[in-house]
């Protein structure tokens, strides 16, 4: 088929600013056929022979986020239908769901089954799902859990919650990468050194302290770093793909750039709050801002900012943690939940604070690769997901500028209620958003996408 009848059998062609073959930003044009992406050109050409088409000006249009880090039944308040309604209207096409739910983790095949059935019934874009492996032998499931459709796993270092998110001590981690390696698939941890936390906050707790930096006081830089470096250093010796979740500190930066220059397989994630707060900002938003690892000094989130830009930070994602504002205001900081909501806030604040920094330039591409393509080929997704390319997925979102727009907790679509982000102007934001070629979300409709069209998406099999 040739160019032009291409154009004629197209059913959406999109318009606006899009990345050249150099890495540079120009006018062009996205073609999509029944939910794929069917051409990727720059240039003025107008508008298709039939079929929508869709002029978005000087907007940027860009692959639909893959938010690599959502919690949507941590708290049973949420779940899928809210948090991929956050998602939708703030460009995330596809969450990576968290296997750490109030009802116990996904660690078994029925378990996985049953999360798979809220997908279907609940989902408003496409989700992949993350399991875990127990405490006491579950690395024995690992195998069992690929084939049930989970895309990876996800272990803690740091006892959360006996429950609902158990420690992997040191000598089962390396049954655990094991076991996830002969999979072919990626562990994620979260890495903490339980012993110190757990020590600093007993003495912190005898103490009573309203502070709210007391919360940083019990997990010092030293805390995250020795369980960054057990994490690393096992998946070393096991030889298996490792991702490091939501780090905080330009030590760990460079930590993992170390390993990564031994041949070891790793990556790590941060988190917008590590890149546009700091510890002061615990002093007005106190319990809101409880996050783990919690946040860091000036000079931190700029270590942070250099990450990314540098491709060291390969992966940006939200942490999104919807807990209710009940579970955040309690005057004793560490009395609060740890986390905050952030899939609908993810794409606007990321790319409006790198837009301010260094406009359009390759530190912007660096920054939509950290919330694309990264997070996708992470965890095996790579193949239909996070690029604007001819076979992908037609998962699109439009980026515009907007200096004067702030957000709104009140208009945001997770049922936490609240954001840190309130009132906050991040300089851009998410006018539409397509998932597979339907818009799900544009600031003319709002919210169009319906609970249930979202789809499960697999590991590409070897």
């Amino acid at each position: 088929m040739d160019t032009a009848d291409a154009r004629q059998a197209t059913d959406t062609v999109i318009a606006g600013v899009v990345q050249a073959p150099d890495g540079t930003f120009t006018r062009g044009q996205v073609s999509i056929t029944d939910g794929v992406i069917t051409e990727v050109r720059t240039g003025d050409s107008g508008p298709p022979v039939a079929g929508r088409f869709i002029d978005v000006g000087n907007a940027f249009v860009l692959p639909g986020a893959v938010d690599a880090h959502v919690h949507s039944y941590s708290y049973a308040g949420e779940g899928l239908r809210a948090s991929t309604s956050a998602a939708a209207a703030g460009g995330v096409t596809t969450i990576v769901e968290m296997p750490f739910d109030a009802t116990g983790p996904v660690n078994s095949a029925e378990r996985v089954e049953s999360k798979l059935a809220l997908v279907s019934d609940e989902a408003v874009v496409d989700v992949a799902l993350l399991g875990t492996l127990e405490p006491g032998g579950g690395w024995r499931r690992a195998a069992e859990l690929i084939e049930a459709g989970v895309v990876g796993f996800k272990v803690s270092l740091f006892d959360t919650d006996p429950f609902r998110f158990p420690r992997i001590s040191d000598a089962e981690l390396l049954d655990v990468m094991k076991a996830v390696g002969e999979t072919g698939s990626t562990l994620c941890t979260h890495a903490e050194n339980n012993e110190i936390i757990k020590a600093l906050l007993a003495d912190e707790a005898n103490q009573g302290s309203t502070d709210p930096r007391v919360h940083g006081r019990t997990r010092p830089p030293v805390s995250e770093t020795l369980g960054v470096l057990t994490a690393m250093e096992i998946a070393a010796h096991q030889g298996n793909a490792l991702h490091l979740c939501h780090l905080s500190l330009g030590r760990s930066a460079e930590l993992v750039s170390w390993y990564q220059s031994q041949g070891v397989d790793i990556t790590f994630e941060t988190c917008p709050h590590y890149l546009l707060f700091t510890e002061d900002d615990m002093l007005s938003q106190r319990g809101r801002l409880k996050i783990n690892p919690p946040l860091r000094n000036d000079a931190e989130r700029e270590a942070m900012w250099t990450a990314v830009g540098g491709g060291v930070a390969s992966v940006i994602s939200s942490d999104h943690a919807p807990w209710p504002l009940k579970l955040k205001e309690n005057d004793r900081v560490l009395a609060n939940h740890s986390g905050v909501p952030g899939t609908e806030t993810l794409v606007a604040t990321t790319l409006g604070a790198c837009l301010r920094r260094h406009g359009a330039g390759p530190e912007f591409v660096t920054t939509v690769e950290a919330l694309t393509a990264n997070p996708a080929d992470r965890y095996g997704i790579g193949h239909r997901k996070g690029r604007l390319a001819p076979g992908y997925d037609a998962d699109i979102m439009v980026l515009t500028a907007a200096d004067d727009w702030q957000i709104d907790e009140g208009a945001l679509h997770s049922k936490a209620g609240w954001s840190p982000y309130n009132k906050y102007a991040p300089g851009a934001r998410v006018t539409l958003t397509l998932s597979r070629g339907s818009v799900v979300w544009s600031t003319e409709a709002g919210l169009v996408g319906a609970p249930g069209r979202g789809e499960p998406v697999c590991r590409r099999r070897p």
